[in-house]
């Protein structure tokens, strides 16, 4: 009985700590930038024990009032056009991704813009129920606390934008050559076209499928207009 009491204990401990800590990190992130991610770390490590690999970390953080405006309607474009309008979870979406991956089709992910900045922010790249169940509380969280301007500011600064390359500013440099603020509508689509697979594809030698992609990705820019958050932009 003593042994069971301790358990409980315990549990409740580690669960009010879990809680304490998630929340005070969301809470801090909403103010402080990302120094690293655990995507980051990892990716790192990898090149780090592969002598055939160099180690490469570029990753400087950007408010959005410094990243031209094409690059966040790229990525929404491209990635979660209902970005603006759900809660943190794209139903349709899911559901569609569920059908296909039990049919045996190519697996395919149903994840929103809240969930990737979730699970790039604060877990790990691996496929389990727990991380997913993880991934689903601080969704929740960064889209009470954080919001959507936050969300998509903190997504465009730490996404894997190809080996060593975080964040709109450092694939703006990589690629083109200038800072993200000056980046036009067509090349911010090309690096929304490759983000399914940064460290396959490059922005700046697209092949034919990402520029199939990118023009896609132009015309739902057209059809989405203006990002409007739920306060001014700037």
């Amino acid at each position: 009985m003593k042994l069971i009491k301790w358990l409980l204990w315990l549990m409740g401990r580690l669960l009010f700590w879990f809680l304490v800590l998630s929340v005070g990190g969301v809470v801090l992130f909403k103010f402080v930038p990302v120094p690293v991610t655990p995507l980051m770390l990892i990716r790192m490590l990898e090149d780090y024990n592969d002598e055939n690999r160099q180690v490469k970390f570029s990753y400087n953080r950007k408010p959005l009032s410094e990243i031209s405006l094409a690059l966040p309607l790229a990525v929404v474009a491209a990635e979660d056009q209902k970005f603006l309008t759900h809660s943190g979870f794209d139903r349709e979406a899911i559901e569609k991704a569920f059908e296909s991956n039990k049919s045996g089709k190519r697996i395919r992910g149903g994840s929103s813009i809240s969930q990737q900045t979730a699970k790039n922010v604060f877990l790990w790249p691996e496929r389990s129920y727990l991380r997913k169940g993880l991934e689903a509380y601080f969704t929740v969280l960064i889209e009470f606390i954080w919001g959507k301007k936050r969300i998509l500011e903190v997504y465009v600064n730490v996404i894997e934008m190809g080996p060593g390359i975080y964040g709109a500013e450092a694939a703006a440099k990589e690629y083109f050559r200038k800072p993200a603020a000056q980046l036009s509508r067509q090349e911010a689509a090309l690096i929304a076209a490759v983000l399914p697979n940064p460290r396959r594809w490059n922005p700046s030698k697209p092949t034919s499928y990402n520029r199939q992609r990118q023009q896609w990705i132009l015309r739902q820019m057209n059809n989405l207009g203006e990002l409007r958050y739920e306060y001014d932009y700037k």
